[in-house]
């Protein structure tokens, strides 16, 4: 199955950024994105890739340790930014350092169960929100980073590590987004 570990924003915070996005739709090539599912939404900690059934019972008990040894910590979504030209996303405010510790553990993690991590690369913090499409019209994102700049959402508390399974569209459904599902919900250590 094809997982990852991330923090899930809590419906309300997600639903702030939503009505940000929300005001978009006017701007030049907003049809011609890859927006991505508001449902769907998540900060990626560590990407895992396809990982055979058998072994995802050791990576979850290695994430759960990995959770379990970071304290709750406090983020709110803020401003934007692109990747190259092609991805869009919302940034992050708050304890980033004790997120970017918690992704480095969620790759140990895969490490110590056995699974493939490829190249390590510094966590940068992100919502993924659109993408250009590989074919059509060249859409420029700077409009809308630009206007999603000054956004900032409702701080939130991050209380638990998510092993989540996305399972990509098939029959080539024009549209089609990914389907997440979480496979476990690992609580962090509680403050104190």
């Amino acid at each position: 199955m094809r997982l990852y570990a991330g923090v899930l924003p809590p419906p309300s915070v997600a639903g702030e950024l939503g009505r940000a996005v929300d005001a978009l739709r006017d701007l030049p090539g907003h049809d011609a994105l890859r927006w991505t599912g508001r449902p769907g939404w998540h900060l990626t900690l560590a990407f895992y890739g396809e990982v055979p059934d058998g072994a995802v019972p050791e990576l979850t008990r290695r994430l759960a340790r990995a959770a379990h040894r970071t304290e709750p910590f406090a983020l709110s979504l803020a401003g934007s930014g692109t990747f190259g030209g092609r991805t869009l996303w919302a940034g992050l405010r708050g304890d980033t350092p004790t997120l970017r510790l918690l992704a480095d553990r969620a790759e140990a993690a895969a490490r110590r169960a056995g699974l493939a991590t490829g190249e390590h690369r510094r966590h940068r913090p992100h919502l993924t929100l659109a993408r250009t499409r590989d074919t059509g019209p060249t859409v420029d994102l700077g409009p809308y980073a630009e206007a999603l700049a000054d956004f900032v959402g409702a701080r939130w508390t991050v209380e638990e590590l998510a092993l989540v399974r996305s399972n990509l569209p098939t029959g080539g459904v024009p549209g089609a987004r990914p389907r997440y599902e979480t496979v476990a919900a690992l609580p962090l250590r509680p403050a104190g």
